[in-house]
């Protein structure tokens, strides 16, 4: 799914971000330029950005049980 139409940022370019060290929602936004030129992209970047961390998480607790 495009995140970002002005930069052509699709969620799995932020899920990319993060499985490569990005430690923060800045360091994404930093790597990929995202919410850089309107906008408008960086509530549903965050969005997309935390659900995946979120399931992470919860991944990491199945794998250890």
């Amino acid at each position: 799914m495009y995140v970002c139409l002005c930069k052509g940022i699709t969620d799995k370019h932020i899920r990319d971000s993060v499985d490569a060290g990005a430690g923060s929602f800045r360091e994404v936004r930093r790597q990929l330029d995202l919410a850089s030129q309107c906008g408008k992209c960086g509530i549903v970047a965050r969005e997309v950005y935390e659900n995946y961390l979120n399931s992470y998480d919860e991944n990491l607790c199945y794998a250890a049980a």
